[in-house]
């Protein structure tokens, strides 16, 4: 095993623009930090992290609670997850997570701190500015940290006909070597554009090839794309560890599991290798007539797909975190899903129905729960175990969360995008609850998160929502009472039952007051989010 204890001491902090002072928890030693995305796998598919999460719903819903009709398809079938199971108990694992609608701003949201339409990136074409303040940069040049990123960019927007990417580049975002692709989608798990960045290439720059073979223990050597990122990211890992065993690492590890190709035929999902999966999930693919390692699914369905590609991930995930373990404990191991799961409306493209009963029209690209509420936990030295946390959180909290977990100070106050001027950062370290000193970050009634879609897979229909510890309102297109719904989260969790809207929000409320609730959100709306800036 290398460096149980390598006794780093943390390089003087940099002061940021109206910096806050780092966190006085953080040990001297500096972690390492791995940060996992997957793509397209909601809190739905992810339920066994939360361990009676399903069955509290099933109950409100049920025949002693609202008795609901469809109250039956809460249970549903998640998909096989021993790993990401093992990662939520032996840390804390978030079960009001919200990420953006589409996978781009929730990764916007994670490098820069800020909400959709401050880092103004609402749909899966719209590129990152490179004037945005990216954590990553402070981690390399205040932390000391060498800095890798493996698998999915998307933040670089859509290629030019010159093929180049208009928008920021892993490099350009402070990491230091990028193994992956910067597409929205692979053409196929096994054949698709093979994207490098290391110290030979310039920022704006990259190298194109095809997939290596890659092998993992027990899993034989292959092109699929999540063997090869899980791959590359321990063999960096381990020549950092070999080379630099004084200096920290920090990488990025972004699955394309779960997301469709962009290949349609045979089909846009696929069956993962067999020694990806589990007996069961192997069975199940093997019943329905689909080919392991290939598109050809035969008769398997969108739900069955979801999850053996799922699964596929959990098992990678598992080899990941054993490496990393083995190379240095010292390792603080994020995951979270970068949107909610999909529903295309085709047979092969409608993905798993559990917790949330009405799916239809409510997936990934809105911003119901079932939108933007995705899987969260965190693990690793200092951080508390066995925790569960209902504290609303955002992937924008990611930013000031792991500066403050590497020691560094947290800026209150980053670039606007076009480098003019300078804004408030959204996201609020998580650092409290992780290391058990609170529960909560945010102001109960004052405080809230947003999340934002401009959906163009629905003739680019705008939505936003709004929440805090209780309530929540969407508006679509416009913000009026006709345009916008009202929920109560704790008594209605999957948006079944909408709540009145005050006639008027002129008369001074109280907090205990639904009325107060809609009109502090419903106001947000109106000035925080796109909608106060016209697109």
């Amino acid at each position: 095993m290398l460096n149980v204890f390598r006794g780093r001491v943390l390089l003087p902090l940099l002061v940021g623009l109206l910096g806050a002072a780092a966190d006085p928890l953080v040990a001297a030693e500096q972690p390492n930090i791995l940060l996992i995305i997957s793509d397209d796998v909601g809190i739905d598919v992810n339920s066994t992290m939360y361990p009676g999460l399903v069955q509290r719903v099933a109950r409100q819903y049920g025949p002693r609670g609202r008795n609901h009709p469809g109250h039956a398809a809460i249970q549903g079938r998640p998909a096989a997850t021993p790993n990401l199971d093992r990662l939520a108990r032996e840390g804390v694992r978030f079960t009001n997570a919200w990420a953006q609608p589409f996978c781009s701003p929730t990764r916007a949201s994670i490098l820069t701190g800020l909400f959709a339409s401050k880092a103004n990136v609402l749909n899966y074409t719209d590129p990152l500015s490179q004037h945005y303040a990216s954590f990553v940069q402070r981690l390399k040049d205040e932390g000391g940290y060498h800095t890798g990123l493996f698998g999915k960019w998307h933040l670089a927007g859509m290629p030019g006909r010159d093929t180049s990417y208009p928008g920021m580049k892993p490099k350009e975002a402070g990491f230091e070597f990028f193994r992956g692709n910067m597409h929205a989608a692979l053409k196929t798990y096994w054949d698709y554009e093979y994207m490098s960045q290391d110290e030979a290439t310039p920022a704006t720059q990259w190298r194109s090839g095809r997939p290596p073979l890659k092998s993992l223990p027990g899993i034989a050597p292959t092109t699929m794309s999540g063997v090869v990122q899980v791959a590359d990211a321990l063999d960096w890992i381990t020549a950092r560890e070999q080379s630099a065993p004084g200096k920290p690492w920090f990488a990025w590890l972004a699955f394309n599991l779960a997301h469709a190709t962009s290949q349609l035929q045979p089909s846009q999902m696929m069956v993962p290798e067999a020694d990806t999966l589990d007996e069961a999930t192997r069975r199940e693919m093997s019943a329905c007539g689909g080919r392991f390692g290939s598109h050809e699914v035969g008769q398997c369905g969108g739900e069955s797909l979801e999850r053996a590609m799922t699964t596929s991930m959990d098992t990678l995930i598992g080899r990941m975190i054993d490496g990393v373990q083995r190379l240095d404990p010292n390792t603080i191991v994020i995951y979270i899903g970068d949107n909610g799961t999909p529903m295309y409306g085709r047979p092969n493209l409608d993905f798993i129905d559990n917790l949330y009963i009405t799916r239809k029209g409510r997936g990934k690209g809105t911003v119901y729960e079932s939108g933007a509420r995705v899987p969260f936990a965190i693990r690793g030295p200092g951080i508390v175990a066995r925790r569960e946390s209902a504290e609303y959180v955002h992937a924008a909290d990611l930013f000031p969360t792991i500066l403050t977990l590497a020691g560094l100070s947290v800026p209150q106050r980053v670039p606007t995008g076009d480098g003019a001027s300078t804004q408030d950062v959204d996201g609020k370290s998580l650092a409290p609850i992780l290391r058990g000193k609170a529960k909560t970050v945010r102001d109960r009634d004052q405080g809230y998160v947003l999340t934002e879609s401009l959906n163009l897979m629905t003739n680019s229909t705008r939505q936003v929502g709004a929440r805090n510890a209780r309530y929540k309102v969407i508006c679509t297109e416009k913000v009026s009472n006709e345009a916008c719904e009202f929920y109560d989260l704790v008594a209605d969790p999957i948006e079944e039952y909408p709540l009145p809207e005050p006639s008027s929000c002129e008369a001074s409320a109280k907090r205990r007051d639904p009325a107060w609730h809609y009109c502090r959100l419903s106001g947000l709306i109106r000035t925080e989010s796109f909608f106060a800036k016209g697109r």
